[in-house]
């Protein structure tokens, strides 16, 4: 299907335009920030709320796609964390109030804390060792977007964490057919 006013820049292009302002405003070093935190015997949990929280979600699958023990933070099956361990916590706002008790009761039991923010001088992102700064537009926030809501942030977090997984995987030595035999193969 084609766009209806041939005038009119396809909304598709114009949501991958927005993706790449936010992308060229990142800095990697955020990125070499978070892999210096997170090691290869450390456990990492992941936090977020309403669509953050699916963003944490897919980053902790593809950590044990690449052979991490990582938890999604309040599921049943999720353990006490411990001094060694590692905390990523999204949050756009940096205030999002479960996201943030979660990265300050780490901080006290000596958890390293990732926060993932577009406010780095949130309460988050103040309570974390490593900041990733994701600049796009929250919920809350006018103009900056022809999306609803937070979209644009959820769509560069994810862009983010995954280039994080990578830069890991790297760093680790491991390869696409490594991540593959870790993937669940259901048929």
């Amino acid at each position: 299907m084609t766009n209806t006013n041939a005038n009119e820049p396809r909304i598709l292009d114009q949501i991958v335009e927005e993706i790449q302002g936010v992308v060229a405003k990142m800095d990697e070093g955020d990125l070499k920030a978070a892999t210096d935190v997170i090691t290869r015997n450390s456990r990492v949990y992941a936090a977020g709320e309403g669509r953050s929280g699916f963003q944490a979600r897919s980053f902790a699958m593809r950590l044990m796609h690449i052979g991490y023990t990582s938890y999604m933070m309040g599921e049943t099956i999720c353990p006490s964390m411990h001094e060694g361990d590692v905390l990523l916590a999204i949050s756009g706002s940096g205030t999002t109030r479960r996201t943030v008790e979660d990265a300050e009761a780490a901080k006290k039991l000596g958890v390293k804390v990732i926060a993932v923010t577009s406010k780095p001088a949130s309460p988050l992102g103040e309570v974390a060792d490593a900041v990733i700064v994701v600049p796009g537009r929250v919920k809350g926030e006018a103009g900056g977007s022809i999306q609803l809501l937070s979209s644009l942030f959820d769509q560069s977090v994810h862009i983010a964490l995954d280039a994080l997984c990578l830069m890991l995987s790297r760093r680790d030595n491991v390869s696409d057919a490594d991540a593959e035999a870790q993937h669940a193969n259901v048929e």
